[in-house]
């Protein structure tokens, strides 16, 4: 089990060793995410005890994001690759949760309705071909759907920043486009792509986390 633990993982172009520093641009780029949950962090809090908690736990969760993409892109070893992939996960079925019942203002048991359809989505997601899109299809397609069904939702209900999650789910399209090119960019530019999907990711969890803060934080509407 150990064994496999360290088992080496080389999943990106930039990476031509099992050298700590093999991926410097990729390991580099997620400081993105740290500037991300600094500015979050300075955001007004929300008037609701549960919408402040919520709203730092979003916020931890985008910098946990960025460590545990840093060490996969640096230790690039089987347990990294947990490490990369959990928060990740986390952070959708929190934001999800999170927004269903904070600014959509559903019950609890809806909320967990709706966790439990995007576990279903992800599962059927999960099953397409991982050569889709060197794999962003099977990974994050669900996170993309929800992501611009709630962009609409913010938007016809005119929450704060109406526009905030469209904007985020545009910023996803283009970074699953330059996360899926990586390794077909590779014979042209010996570094991929792969930062830009740190880089625009980071955009993207700080434009839907200022989402749920800024509504959590004004007046009711």
């Amino acid at each position: 089990m150990t064994a496999s633990l360290l088992s080496p993982v080389d999943l990106y172009c930039e990476r031509l060793s099992t050298a700590f520093w093999a991926e410097p641009v990729n390991a580099l780029s997620n400081l993105a995410f740290l500037l991300a949950a600094y500015f979050l962090w300075r955001l007004p809090l929300p008037q609701e005890r549960g919408g402040v908690v919520m709203s730092r736990i979003l916020t931890l969760m985008v910098a946990v994001i960025g460590v545990g993409s840093f060490l996969f892109h640096t230790f690039a070893q089987r347990w990294a690759l947990f490490a990369d992939v959990i928060p990740i996960s986390v952070y959708q079925v929190l934001f999800l949760a999170f927004y269903v019942r904070q600014v959509a203002r559903c019950s609890w048991l809806v909320t967990m309705g709706w966790v439990l359809f995007f576990f279903v989505v992800t599962y059927g997601v999960g099953m397409l071909p991982d050569q889709w899109l060197n794999g962003s299809v099977a990974s994050y397609g669900s996170a993309w759907l929800f992501i611009g069904g709630l962009g609409v939702y913010h938007w016809r209900m005119r929450k704060v920043e109406p526009g905030i999650l469209l904007l985020a789910t545009g910023v996803f399209t283009l970074s699953l486009v330059l996360r899926s090119l990586d390794m077909v960019a590779c014979q042209y530019v010996s570094i991929g792509t792969h930062m830009f999907w740190h880089l625009l990711n980071g955009g993207v969890l700080y434009l839907t986390t200022r989402a749920f803060i800024l509504q959590t934080s004004g007046p009711r509407r």
